[in-house]
Parts: C-alpha cells; sequence; structure tokens
C-alpha cells in the first residue's frame, strides 16, 4: 500500500517566523494571485488537518464564507473545498466534534495509521504548534511554504522542534509581490 504524504502548508517570514511573539500575522500578503494559486495547490487534495486553534478560526469562518455579502471569489472557492475536505483536528483537549476527527493521545501511530488510509495527501494548514509536533516525529513529507519578503525578528518560529534533515526543492513560484512559494520535499 502507498502511504498518503503529510504535507505542511504555511506562510513564513524570510527570516523563518510563522507569526510575531503576541501571535499577530498581519505581515502576510494575500492577493488575488496568491489565493488563485493555493487554491490550485489545495484542489489536489481532499484531506486537511488542524492544530485545535487554527481549527476553530477555520470552522468559524468557512461553512458560511461563500454566502455572506460580498463573499470574494477565493471565499466561494475555498468555501467550496472545506465543505467537501475531510477534515482532522490535532487536540488532546477536544472531545468528538462534528464535521472533523480529532486525534489526540498518541500522535505517532495515529497519524501512521491516517497516512495509511486512502486517498490523497495530506494538508497541515497552518497550525503551528501542531507542525512543531509533527516535525519532532519526523512526520511531515512536504513542506509548502509561502516565504513573505518581511523580517519579523522574532515570535514563532517554523522549525522549532525540528531533527536535522536535508529537504529538496521541488519548485518555486516567485508572486508580483514578492513572496515565493517554495516546495522542499
Amino acid at each position: 500500500m502507498v502511504m498518503r504524504n503529510l504535507v505542511l502548508f504555511m506562510h513564513v517570514s524570510l527570516d523563518g517566523y510563522v507569526a510575531s511573539s503576541n501571535g499577530e500575522m498581519k505581515w502576510i500578503h494575500l492577493d488575488d494571485e496568491i489565493f488563485d494559486y493555493v487554491h490550485q495547490r489545495i484542489a489536489q487534495t481532499n484531506t486537511a488537518l488542524y492544530g485545535r486553534r487554527t481549527w476553530e478560526l477555520m470552522e468559524s469562518y468557512w461553512p458560511t464564507a461563500a454566502d455572506k455579502p460580498g463573499a470574494t471569489k477565493h471565499d466561494k472557492d475555498h468555501a467550496a473545498w472545506y465543505k467537501s475536505a475531510e477534515k482532522y483536528v490535532l487536540s488532546n483537549t477536544m472531545s468528538p466534534i462534528p464535521n472533523a476527527t480529532v486525534i489526540g493521545g498518541a500522535l505517532v501511530p495515529a497519524i501512521n495509521a491516517l497516512k495509511q488510509t486512502p486517498g490523497k495527501e495530506i494538508l497541515l494548514f497552518g497550525s503551528p504548534g501542531a507542525g512543531h509536533s509533527l516535525m519532532q516525529y519526523n512526520l511531515i513529507d512536504e513542506f509548502w511554504l509561502l516565504v513573505n519578503p518581511v523580517l519579523v525578528g522574532s515570535g514563532i518560529p517554523l522549525f522549532k522542534h525540528a531533527p536535522h534533515r536535508k529537504l529538496e526543492l521541488i519548485t518555486s513560484h516567485p508572486f508580483k509581490s514578492g513572496v515565493v512559494a517554495m516546495h522542499y520535499r
């Protein structure tokens, strides 16, 4: 059986941070060019993995985003994908929830079991704490990073607890804004 890849998909500053010290991410550049690229990228999967905090943010917005007055093309596209995606949440504190499967406790066997289920790749969105936990156990197979041309200086690093490992650059895609999408395996 072919194992599904677990792919981390995240915005990061040029100096390696995913959020400032207070969790702020206003430095992330978003525009229609990036939204279209992201939509094409996530259309290749049907499984989303989130940490608890990111899940709560996503679940509070995406189920109704396309129905709101003035919904953008991105809102409509991502909301449709979000509704159809199989969703998992990493949390040791959440009880079972509708619309997603909670993975708690023994992380390594749970993720390895998920990777062995049929389907396309598993995309971890944002969720720096979940990313740190998964990296600590070398469970992430690929990294899709949207590198923003900004120096944050301090904050939440992307690669906290990551063991030493060499990555291979698969593709890179520069945007007009200066953001560069980098795909590593």
